[in-house]
């Protein structure tokens, strides 16, 4: 429990049931007061011990009102949907959650992951034959002969010894959707996501780095605010957090959103000596060696820790939009519509491994939660149904990347944004937060990364063998903490241009010897792209945003 101790600093939950235990620490958000976990049904056969957030716990509530409730915890119906509906209940479940439920009248355990993988969960299994569940690799990895990642979307049953996917949406099997482009209802869809996000018990914020997504939940969140329960308890003047180097794009762009929205603007400074030294923590946290990964985790790892010393518990942000809506610049490339949406779902489906788990660890390691309306499942389903030939970018049509979505909040009469931030070309992760993060970064792995080193790379790490010093580097660091092999197979590999999966690299020759996770290396798209024809090493490289995302408590079972 300690190793998770950061994940919830409100409170430790233990609980014993034969040789099964459910070990829980707890980040308040909904009910501080009396919903500490585990959480049980009526007469305490049911135990549960989760971590997320269950949006729709209300009208879940209404359904189950013979059932008499120990707490306000939103996460308090599962116990009870389980005793109506068994193992069939998790599509009922309208929020982000990893959880355990141990029926002590059989023995049987539960475990289920939330539909994309927004909070974290690992599973894996002793030479004794038990079987261990945490939120973090860090719970299980010196206990486990294997451990890896739990599957979104996926529910495991003690009494099958297996997993099956609960999350069927019809996007899932990449069948080329038809739907007309509504822009009203795309606008709605997403209203009803950020708003239903505003469920809090106490202070919250919105990440703000002054790009559209970020830009949009926060301009949502602002409008919709007044009214709700969180006003009255908080205030109704909203609070925005923006991180960066000085003078970077992202803290000039944030700041003059906050000033046209009015929020109480909370704007973090950093260096990049403060991003090197923090290098290290933010590898043990994150627990990845993706190179994409850590380069925009460090600025959010910063950034959370001081918005949790201001006594702010959740932020809001804007995870997910690029994926949804072919966001990247790499997509101006796709040949037609239906590689153009295949490749949307590869990258929904590929978020539990990046996006994900940088918005969650980043936050989860000061004990702040993050929240992601992109990802909501009704809004995805919204969004994946619409016919992708209006997600096509087509320069001469005047249709950038995401203008589905930017057309959507174009409201002439009640502006969401300035027009110039709602057509902001799209900048990656690691391109905002200041020019010169990236190349700080590269040389300081130079300076520790020989060139023998990068010879022998291969004999040394034979999977996912690191091509750069930077990669290099920070795979030395991650396999200081996790050197079990189960470790390094969870973390993805592959080539990639400006953040594209394997396949999308096939769309254009040029990118195949310009491989590089920045926006920057999509050729002939990006406004500053790389000079074809300079090598890689010598690349300048420009800085982004860090919009985080999601923290949660950690769950343990033994069996």
């Amino acid at each position: 429990m300690e190793k998770l101790k950061h994940r919830g600093p409100d409170w430790s939950g233990l609980y014993q049931h034969g040789d099964c235990y459910l070990a829980h620490q707890r980040l308040a958000i909904i009910d501080p007061a009396s919903g500490d976990q585990p959480l049980f049904n009526e007469d305490k056969s049911i135990v549960v011990t989760v971590n997320g957030e269950i949006y729709n716990h209300e009208e879940l509530r209404k359904k189950l009102a013979h059932h008499k409730f120990r707490t306000g915890s939103d996460c308090d119906v599962i116990a009870h949907l389980y005793e109506e509906y068994g193992e069939d209940f998790v599509d009922m479940l309208d929020g982000i959650f990893s959880f355990v439920l141990l029926d002590t009248r059989d023995n049987s355990f539960v475990v289920a992951r939330d539909a994309i993988g927004v909070t974290s969960l690992y599973i894996g299994w002793g030479l004794d034959g038990s079987v261990w569940i945490s939120s973090e690799l860090k719970g299980l990895n010196d206990d486990c002969e294997h451990f890896e990642s739990f599957p979104p979307g996926h529910l495991y049953s003690s009494k099958s010894g297996g997993f099956r996917r609960w999350y069927n949406p019809p996007w899932f099997s990449e069948a080329i959707p038809s739907v007309p482009y509504d822009p009203l209802v795309l606008r709605r869809a997403f209203e009803n996501a950020v708003t239903k996000r505003l469920m809090t018990d106490v202070p919250f914020g919105v990440l703000l780095s002054g790009g559209l997504d970020s830009s949009l939940v926060a301009s949502i969140t602002a409008r919709y605010l007044a009214g709700t329960k969180a006003a009255k308890q908080w205030g109704a003047q909203l609070h925005s957090f923006c991180v960066g180097l000085e003078g970077s794009p992202d803290l000039k762009a944030a700041k003059e959103v906050a000033d046209y929205l009015g929020t109480v603007h909370h704007e973090f400074h950093f260096t990049v000596q403060d991003g090197i030294d923090a290098i290290e923590d933010v590898i043990y946290h994150i627990e990845t060696y993706d190179v994409t990964t850590i380069r925009a985790s460090t600025p959010m790892f910063l950034m959370s820790r001081k918005i949790k010393s201001l006594g702010v518990k959740m932020v809001i942000s804007g995870e997910g939009s690029d994926e949804i809506f072919g966001g990247y610049l790499y997509f101006h490339k796709a040949p037609d519509k239906d590689e153009f949406h295949r490749e949307t779902c590869r990258k929904i489906k590929a978020l539990h491994q990046y996006d994900c788990l940088r918005a969650n660890k980043a936050t989860s390691a000061w004990g702040l939660e993050a929240r992601v309306p992109f990802l909501d499942k009704e809004f995805i389903n919204v969004a994946m149904s619409i016919d992708p030939e209006a997600k096509m970018i087509k320069k001469d049509e005047g249709r950038i990347e995401k203008w589905v979505l930017r057309r959507a909040f174009d409201d002439e009469e009640y502006p969401y944004l300035p027009k110039h931030i709602l057509y902001r070309q799209k900048e990656q992760f690691s391109d905002g937060v200041g020019y010169s993060w990236i190349d700080g970064l590269k040389a300081h792995a130079a300076r520790h990364v020989t060139d023998k080193m990068m010879f022998n790379a291969s004999f040394i790490f034979p999977h996912n063998t690191p091509t750069t010093k930077e990669a290099y580097y920070y795979r030395m660091i991650f396999e200081r903490f996790f050197p079990q092999n189960s470790a390094r197979l969870t973390v993805p590999g592959g080539a990639s241009v400006a953040c594209s999966t394997a396949k999308a690299v096939e769309w254009d020759a040029a990118w195949k010897n310009n491989l590089d996770p920045s926006g920057r290396a999509a050729l002939g798209v990006h406004l500053s792209a790389y000079d074809a024809e300079t090598p890689l090493s010598n690349k300048p490289s420009k800085v982004i945003d860090s919009i985080p995302r999601m923290d949660f408590p950690g769950v343990a079972i033994k069996s």
